[in-house]
């Protein structure tokens, strides 16, 4: 078997991999969408099951009116003592000289849960991992903040103990063990022991083009004892530009049973558009932060390489004794008839309640709330994007009678940058319509306005479709779900990605998706009726 990278497709960031016994599990960060932590597991690293995420009930997390990519980053999943040992950090900041940050610890004996009441931990700094020594001790290893202006942001890697009886932190014991290398913005720290070493794996460069992984160890946890690999950085494409993967780095290390050696990382897939060079830009990765896995093994002096070299493969030999794990299809249609959200929906920052809506006997009914730029009161299911053409649809019933309401169908990387085709009021008219409007850096357009489509009287569903195609996208209409009506206007998909976000704002770190959202800022609460939703790859 081989394993395709990336393995997780669509935005999965910061992958925290681990094995217990025979099965692979995979933690990526989540950041402000819900639920937090969305866990995989594998047993030939080749296929991946999703699991529900960790974090599912508001007794974990608090992320109502967190900044967007803020919230939830970088968890660590580890296993020892009979119990699966998640930590996470929550972050309230994410532009400025600030990180306001809390870490956070949650254990549960199976991996689906029930986890434990959150531990809080600190906010020294973001990234925090959990290491169990073999003595019996545990620590801390975590990127350390600093707001100074006249220091460099990231401070180093911090050590420090953790009590388990006490359920509390060592304060007392804290060092930084680790300063990284010259590129700077040493983060995401995992740390291993292997041979009698202490190794630590850190990501450095920003995750961005200039992204990489370095390599440090030591023989001690004493204060600054690390010595940097001479063949750093561990992994990186930073100097190939051409690879279909680039940014590689931020990842977790994992042996197999029969003793090889696998490493999970972040990646991202950049696209452009015919008028752009392949270099400058780089690229548009609206995809978001993906997974992959390299092959690792050790040289004659005991450090870590990837194999096929530092800028990693698309095709890697899987586990010699892999256990193959059926396969799962990423198409998706939904009929609502459950009444539970099926496992590839999220929400933004709170769970799926009353509040925005219900589910179940065929339609999904969301409560028309805040805007799509609302950080606290939102009514947005949606899944990811997780190829570069796709094709989604949708049925809303939807009576508006003020402009102020609005229901459709949304393509939304954060609340700042989005699209949708949707059904509202027109005062003048005194019709329902069907207008697009995209909200780029925050400035909303509306693209159709006195133009916008008539909805017949006689109508009760409105057809709502759009089509990605890797560079563009479109959006469509129907009034009876056969005869589709394209509109006139083609938006820019680099407008949802990292990339293009990041030029503006310091939270860039999610991806895009599509999803069904309902509008009345008006406050009266009009409601919108999907009686489904499909997502086609091409």
């Amino acid at each position: 078997m081989k394993i395709t990278n990336p393995v997780l497709t669509g935005f999965y960031a910061d992958p925290s991999m681990l094995r217990v016994g025979d099965t692979y599990y995979i933690a990526n960060s989540t950041f402000d969408w819900w639920p937090g932590v969305q866990l995989h597991e594998s047993k030939d690293m080749v296929h991946w099951m999703p699991l529900s995420g960790a974090i599912g009930e508001t007794r974990l997390a608090d992320l109502r009116g967190n900044p967007s990519s803020g919230g939830v980053w970088a968890p660590d999943l580890s296993y020892a003592d009979g119990l699966f040992w998640l930590v996470f950090s929550d972050v309230k900041i994410v532009n400025g000289a600030f990180k306001d940050v809390t870490n956070y610890l949650i254990t549960a004996e199976d991996i689906h849960g029930p986890w434990s009441d959150p531990i809080r931990l600190n906010g020294v700094g973001f990234d925090a991992s959990l290491f169990h020594d073999d003595d019996g001790r545990k620590y801390l290893v975590q990127q350390t903040w600093d707001h100074r202006e006249y220091k460099h942001a990231f401070h180093g890697i911090t050590l420090t103990e953790y009590d388990p009886v006490a359920k509390c932190m060592l304060p007392e014991t804290a060092r930084t063990i680790w300063n990284g290398t010259d590129v700077k913005l040493v983060e995401g720290p995992h740390l291993y022991k292997v041979n009698g070493w202490y190794y630590l794996f850190c990501a450095e460069g920003g995750t961005v083009w200039t992204h990489q992984e370095s390599v440090a160890r030591s023989r001690t946890l004493d204060a600054m004892s690390f010595e940097g690999a001479p063949n750093n950085p561990f992994i990186t494409n930073f100097d190939t530009p051409r690879s279909p993967l680039q940014k590689q780095g931020h990842g977790a290390l994992v042996d197999t049973p029969s003793g090889e050696w696998y490493y999970a990382s972040l990646c991202a897939r950049p696209w452009h558009h015919e008028t752009e060079s392949v270099s400058d830009p780089r690229g548009w990765c609206t995809l978001g932060r993906e997974t992959s896995i390299q092959k690792v093994e050790w040289d004659e002096n005991g450090w870590p390489y990837v194999v096929g070299g530092h800028g990693g493969q698309l095709e890697v030999e899987a586990p010699k004794d892999a256990i193959e794990t059926p396969p799962v299809p990423r198409d998706q249609h939904d009929d609502f008839e459950s009444d539970k959200l099926d496992l590839r929906w999220n929400t933004l920052r709170v769970p799926f309640g009353p509040e925005m809506g219900s589910v179940g006997g065929g339609s999904l009914r969301l409560n028309g709330q805040g805007s799509l730029c609302n950080l606290f009161d939102l009514s947005l299911v949606a899944r990811r994007w997780q190829a570069f053409d796709f094709d989604a649809e949708t049925a809303v019933s939807f009576n508006p009678k003020t402009y102020q309401a609005m229901a459709g169908l949304t393509n939304y990387y954060n609340d700042s940058h989005w699209s949708w085709v949707f059904v509202t009021y027109d005062e003048d008219r005194k019709i329902r319509v069907i207008e697009v409007a995209q909200c780029d850096r925050g400035v909303y357009t509306s693209f159709l306005r006195e133009n916008a489509v008539p909805v017949p009287e006689d109508v009760e569903r409105v057809w709502l479709r759009t089509k990605v195609r890797t560079q563009w996208y479109t959006y469509e209409y129907s009034f009876d779900g056969a005869d589709w009506h394209e509109l006139p206007v083609r938006l820019d998909a680099k407008i949802l990605s990292d990339d293009y976000v990041n030029q503006t704002y310091g939270g860039f770190f999610t991806g895009a998706f599509v999803g069904l959202a309902a509008v009345d800022y008006s406050g009266y609460g009009e409601v919108a009726t999907f009686d489904h939703f499909d997502y086609r790859e091409l």
